[in-house]
């Protein structure tokens, strides 16, 4: 049985704790409304919009999750020189998140857009640019990022592949992790497995670990095997893999595996459940937890994310109500 009062006083210690989160940054705007008819043109619904809102998205609800568990957070990422990238920076401010950004000329800010209807998702418009950022504007990030680094107590990368995540920032943030021996967690993209090479922690859903593995649990793959060869692609000390309803697993540097079943009640709407996990296992590990209980922490809290509709943060309240429910009588 966990001991709830672990997880307890690394919640306790949050609030001293700084993180920096570096990766894509983006807005995700929510449009709700209903629908009550097929449109004549086409065979789509119509929605009638009733409201709409915007929030940190991409590494940005990375961020975002950490300041809701009352974590110090650093932000660092390209935004455009554009109207969004301005409300991006409103955003942040108002959350507490000091947001230090490099301006791209030629690419504008990322903006997702959800339309929402009877809590279901209709359909999602991405606005971005598939350029990437240009050399100068890499290297003022990267210089940024490594000067962050040497202040925090532990580093998150949230890579989505936008251009942000490059070798030469890998390696920057690597060096700083080993040298100062702070955690570097990273939720990954399996196209850039080969840029993790020494990271504390990936953290894939069961899709993408199958993808960075080359083999496929529909194929007979076991989790072990996956596991295994993500370990030998990215020479990472721990891979946790969320497997949606059925939990998660980990397996930490010595080759064990811990598994953990869902918490989840009800499911309406993964969005932004990753960042989430990666959120609050940074927080458990910073706090002096082992990856073990990092991750069940994190399990708790995606257990509550899930719950909720759109790109949805865990508050310390929610979460410190979870772990009394969870551990019971281990408090």
């Amino acid at each position: 049985m966990v001991d709830g009062r672990q997880l307890l006083e690394a919640l306790e210690r949050a609030g001293s704790r700084h993180i920096l989160v570096v990766g894509d940054l983006m807005v995700d705007q929510f449009v709700w409304g209903e629908v009550s008819r097929i449109s004549p043109e086409a065979p789509v619904p119509v929605v009638e919009v009733h409201n709409e809102t915007l929030l940190l998205g991409g590494a940005a609800n990375v961020a975002n999750n950490l300041r809701d568990l009352g974590v110090k957070v650093t932000l660092c990422g390209t935004l455009g020189k554009d109207d969004m990238g301005r409300t991006f920076q409103d955003l942040a401010r108002a959350r507490g998140i000091d947001c230090q950004t490099i301006s791209l000329e030629d690419a504008p800010t990322i903006l997702k857009t959800r339309i929402i209807a009877r809590g279901q998702q209709v359909v999602r418009v991405d606005r971005e640019s598939n350029g990437k950022p240009k050399e100068p504007e890499s290297r003022s990030l990267e210089v940024m990022a490594g000067k962050v680094a040497q202040s925090v107590d532990g580093i998150i990368v949230s890579d989505y592949a936008k251009g942000v995540v490059s070798a030469r920032l890998m390696q920057i943030l690597t060096s700083v992790s080993e040298t100062r021996s702070i955690p570097l967690l990273v939720d990954p993209k399996p196209s850039n497995v080969g840029l993790y090479n020494g990271v504390t922690v990936v953290t894939p859903n069961e899709k993408e670990a199958e993808a960075m593995a080359g083999i496929s649990l529909a194929e007979g793959a076991g989790l072990q095997e996956i596991a295994d060869r993500i370990k030998v692609a990215s020479n990472a000390k721990g891979v946790l893999i969320t497997r949606g309803k059925h939990g998660m697993a980990l397996w930490g540097e010595d080759g064990s595996i811990f598994t953990i079943p869902t918490m989840a009640r009800e499911v309406f709407d993964v969005t932004g459940a990753g960042d989430t996990v990666i959120a609050t296992m940074a927080l458990g590990v910073v706090a002096g937890l082992d990856l073990p209980m990092a991750a069940y922490l994190a399990n708790l809290a995606a257990g509550i994310a899930v719950g909720k509709v759109g790109t949805a943060t865990v508050s310390l309240d929610e979460l410190v109500q979870k772990i009394s429910v969870a551990c019971g009588k281990n408090l």
